[in-house]
């Protein structure tokens, strides 16, 4: 019996017309998605709802754990209505951006009203995506002038981006919280803030969560400059990032999106937390069977770079080929982590090599070791998971076996890459289903084991089962000796 084929780098799956019904929901899991994201954005609470639903019920039929994401649409700026749906800016050209809803001849309004006055002489002003840039040329009382830089067609509702522009909008609209309460009530897993600027509006909607009684991790997404300057105490306070190329790359200079990118995965890397990066990874396969090589490069990198999920937009929300489009993710991250892996393989985790004077030296390890650990995470626990993964390496094990109430072993075991693979157990369904969102960790539900011989007995039927383990291959597990302070304690070698 040949062996599974184990990818490690997790797929987060836009629902949309094209995907929210039962079968093509099934067809997705089929094909490799491990957390679905509802963009709140468009659709009602009630249409939401119904897809949460059948995930559940997709989950349940394929007896695995699958996430749900629920993304809030925060204070996206959106132009009003354009005479015919659209209109083309020439270059050169000015347009006059007004307060209220009623607009005249080359007259633009927005759905946040106080644009005019927070807009300044010399700001730019950014339409479609960053296809068409204005420039501010003279402000007053009740409306701003501009004129077009880069010219292009705009069309009714879409965003409007304020690169450098400090905005007074609230991190979430009357709309957002009632959509987080929704998510909490409803069980989401994961709960996305967008356009986030500080700290402050993450630990905002964990508090909102928790007075509800939700467990969902909140996702901060990137997209704002301000997230930038205040990088690394989003990232604190966050449980989950998203690189958001999408506004992102109008916010600041495109041409800086490579670095800044490797920026924010290095910047969760020390807080050891995870991250997905998203937006355009295979944006042609919206329409072609086949993503361009650029496109597959991307996916590559973002996995080489410590990307612990890439996501799929319109490619599954409204493209024509979703189900290609998951499968060639999939396909894109085993071809990476195969040579990724092989290179780790080199020297294991904690390999030791010669240097010039023939002294022994420990290798050099990727990703470095955090400088923080995540939230509820002991020290010890840490040193224990650390110490399993050099050992499985060691002994050419199969699987490393996390047992975990909250899913913060998992996630230090995740976020140190290990070669072998890793087998997360618990008991609780929605720490399973976040589990699904980990690099590398496979969720397994397993209720109520007896002790630790129980819980590898287990551990190996399915492990023999599923074909991801044969007669003489050999386990680690990480556990706990007790309920005291020192968290997992113990690392166990077992033979199947």
């Amino acid at each position: 019996m040949s062996e599974p084929q184990i990818v490690r780098t997790k797929i987060v799956a836009t629902v949309g017309p094209v995907s929210r019904a039962e079968e093509p929901l099934q067809t997705l899991v089929a094909a490799g998605v491990d957390v679905f994201r509802l963009n709140m954005a468009h659709g009602s609470i009630a249409e939401h709802q119904e897809t949460l639903d059948r995930i559940r019920r997709v989950s349940d039929a394929a007896g695995r754990p699958i996430g749900v994401l629920v993304d809030l649409a925060g204070p996206k700026i959106r132009l009003g209505e354009l005479p015919g749906g659209a209109v083309e800016c020439v270059e050169g050209a000015e347009i006059t951006f007004v307060s209220g809803t009623a607009a005249g001849p080359g007259e633009f309004t927005t759905t946040y009203e106080p644009l005019v006055k927070e807009l300044a002489v010399g700001d730019a002003v950014m339409l479609a995506d960053g296809t068409v840039s204005l420039v501010v040329e003279e402000r007053r009382a009740d409306r701003a002038r501009c004129r077009v830089v880069q010219g292009g067609i705009v069309r009714s509702r879409q965003g409007v981006n304020l690169p450098g522009v400090k905005l007074s909008v609230a991190a979430m609209s009357a709309a957002d919280w009632q959509h987080a309460e929704w998510a909490a009530a409803a069980g989401a897993d994961f709960v996305s803030l967008s356009f986030v600027r500080s700290a402050v509006e993450v630990k905002l909607l964990k508090e909102l969560l928790r007075t509800r009684g939700s467990r969902a991790r909140v996702v901060a997404k990137i997209e704002k400059r301000e997230a930038l300057d205040n990088l690394d105490s989003i990232v604190e306070a966050a449980d989950v990032v998203m690189v958001a190329r999408g506004d992102l790359g109008v916010e600041i200079d495109v041409a800086g999106m490579p670095m800044v990118q490797k920026q924010i995965i290095r910047v969760c890397q020390r807080w050891q937390k995870p991250v997905i990066v998203a937006t355009q990874m295979l944006d042609s396969m919206q329409h072609s069977r086949r993503p361009t090589r650029a496109e597959t490069t991307d996916v590559a990198n973002a996995i080489l770079d410590g990307a612990d999920a890439c996501m799929l937009s319109g490619e599954t929300a409204i493209g024509d080929h979703p189900r290609l489009a998951v499968e060639m993710m999939r396909r894109i991250a085993a071809a990476t982590e195969r040579q990724y892996l092989a290179d780790r393989w080199q020297y294991l985790e904690g390999r030791f090599g010669r240097d010039e004077t023939g002294a022994a030296v420990a290798a050099v390890e990727f990703p470095p070791p955090p400088s923080k650990l995540v939230e509820g995470l002991h020290p010890i626990t840490q040193a224990v998971v650390d110490g399993a993964g050099r050992i499985a390496a060691e002994l050419d094990a199969k699987l490393v076996v996390v047992a975990s109430k909250s899913g913060v072993t998992a996630i230090a075991r995740s976020k140190r890459r290990g070669a072998v693979p890793t087998v997360g157990v618990s008991d609780s369904p929605a720490t399973l289903r976040q589990m699904a969102l980990y690099w590398g960790v496979t969720p397994l539900a397993m209720d109520g084991w007896a002790d630790t011989s129980d819980l590898l007995e287990r551990v190996t039927a399915w492990g023999l089962a599923a074909g991801r383990l044969r007669r003489g291959d050999r386990i680690l597990l990480v556990a706990g000796t007790g309920f005291g302070a020192g968290g997992h304690n113990m690392a166990v070698v077992h033979e199947v």
